[in-house]
C-alpha cells in the first residue's frame, strides 16, 4: 500500500501531490476553492515563528495554511512531470501541449492574439468558480496579479472537441457596479477585453441572489452561459431546479454541475465551446426598465455608441450614466476634456446623471 501522509507533517522543501481531502463540508469547499485538487503538486515553504501557519507553493502561488487545514490534506511524494488527467476533468491529457509558466506575475495575455477564443468565469463569491476553473484547465494555468493591483489573475487552456479556449477566472463580484477592486476589475475586463463567452457560475442553492449578476451581465453581453453550480448541495437541501424551464425563460445555455465531483463539466465544455462557434447563440432575457427610463435609454444610446464605437455595451454603459457612474463617466470623457455624460444630459434634456438614476433604482 503506497505511503501517504498528512500536508501538515511535510518538511520544508518537500515535494507533495495531493491525493484526497479528509474535510468535509465547507472547510472541504475552501480548500477546493483554493486549488487543492487531486494532483495538485505542493512545495512546502517555512513555518511561522510561532510553527503555524506554514507556507505552500502551488498553482504558482504561495499560500499559508493553519494546522487545521493541513491536517486535512493527504499527501504523497510528488513528481515534477505531474500528475495524468484527473478523472472527470476534460481538456487534461498526458500529451496535451504545456504553456510555459505557473509563473508568478506573468505577463501572457490570453485571448484573440493567442489565436483562441477568451473565456471568462464570472460569478459571485463562493459558487465554487475557481473550482470549475481548476478542473476546466488542470496543470495547465497561470496564476499571478492583475497589472497594477494585488487581485490575483488566474488564466487557462482548455482543450475540447478538437478546439482550444483560453479561460480568465475573475474575481468575485457581487455586482458590476463597481463597489471594490474585485468587482471593479471583473466589471473592466468584461467591457474593455470583450470575451466571446462569459459563463455566469451560480449557487443553485440561492439561486435568486445570484441572479441579480446574472441581469446585469446580460445587459453587458450577449453571450453567456449559466452554470448552475453545488447542484450536490442543492439536492442535499432538497432544492430542485427546473433547468430546461431556466434556459426558456433566461433564453441562455444552463448548465447543471457539481465541481466537486466532476458532474457536468464535459457538458459546460460542449456549450461554451459551442457558444464561441457560432452554433449557439443565446438571447438573454433583459430587465425591463420604467418607460421613461426606456425613452432616455433609446436617446442616449446612439451616442455612447458614436462616441466609443470599439465598445460593444454601449445600451449597458448608458444606463450607468443614467445612474451617475462617475467611473464610467470618466471612461467615456472624449480626448478634450469635455465629460461626456454631462454632455449628453444636456442634450436629452434630462436631469444630472444622479437624479435620473433614481428613477431606475425605484
Amino acid at each position: 500500500m503506497e505511503n501517504h501522509t498528512t500536508l501538515a507533517d511535510a518538511r520544508p522543501g518537500a515535494l507533495l501531490e495531493v491525493v484526497s481531502l479528509e474535510a468535509r463540508g465547507p472547510a472541504r469547499r475552501r480548500l477546493l476553492d483554493l486549488g487543492l485538487t487531486p494532483g495538485t503538486l505542493v512545495s512546502v515553504g517555512l513555518a511561522a515563528a510561532t510553527g503555524d501557519p506554514v507556507a505552500y507553493a502551488f498553482r504558482g502561488v504561495v499560500m499559508a495554511l493553519r494546522a487545521s487545514d493541513s491536517r486535512q490534506v493527504l499527501v504523497r511524494a510528488g513528481s515534477r512531470k505531474g500528475p495524468g488527467k484527473p478523472a472527470g476533468q476534460p481538456g487534461i491529457t498526458e500529451d496535451s501541449p504545456k504553456q510555459p509558466g505557473n509563473q508568478r506575475g506573468s505577463q501572457w495575455k490570453p485571448g484573440r492574439q493567442a489565436g483562441a477564443p477568451l473565456v471568462a468565469l464570472a460569478g459571485n463569491p463562493n459558487t465554487g468558480k475557481s473550482t470549475i476553473f481548476n478542473a476546466l484547465t488542470g496543470l495547465r494555468q497561470h496564476t499571478g496579479n492583475w497589472p497594477g493591483k494585488t487581485v490575483a489573475r488566474a488564466e487557462g487552456v482548455l482543450s475540447h472537441g478538437g478546439a482550444r479556449l483560453r479561460l480568465v477566472d475573475l474575481p468575485g463580484a457581487l455586482s458590476l457596479v463597481a463597489a471594490g477592486a474585485d468587482e471593479e476589475l471583473a466589471r473592466d475586463f468584461l467591457l474593455l477585453g470583450q470575451p466571446e463567452v462569459t459563463v455566469v457560475v451560480a449557487d443553485a442553492t440561492a439561486l435568486e441572489r445570484n441572479l441579480g449578476l446574472f441581469y446585469q451581465l446580460a445587459e453587458l453581453t450577449g453571450r453567456l452561459v449559466l452554470c448552475l453550480n453545488l447542484m450536490d448541495e442543492a439536492e442535499r437541501r432538497g432544492i430542485v431546479t427546473d433547468t430546461d424551464r431556466l434556459e426558456q425563460d433566461l433564453g441562455v445555455p444552463v448548465v447543471p454541475t457539481a465541481a466537486r465531483q466532476g458532474r457536468g463539466l464535459d457538458r459546460l465544455a460542449d456549450l461554451v465551446l459551442a457558444v464561441a462557434r457560432g452554433e449557439r447563440v443565446p438571447r438573454p432575457v433583459k430587465a425591463a426598465y420604467p418607460p421613461e427610463v426606456e425613452r432616455a435609454l433609446d436617446r442616449l444610446t446612439p451616442l455612447v455608441r458614436a462616441a466609443v464605437p470599439h465598445l460593444t455595451a454601449h445600451r449597458w454603459l448608458a444606463l450607468r450614466l443614467l445612474d451617475g457612474d462617475q467611473r464610467v463617466a470618466r471612461l467615456l470623457d472624449r480626448d478634450d476634456g469635455q465629460d461626456l455624460s454631462d454632455t449628453m444630459a444636456r442634450q436629452l434634456s434630462l436631469e444630472p446623471p444622479r437624479a435620473a438614476g433614481a428613477a431606475i433604482r425605484s
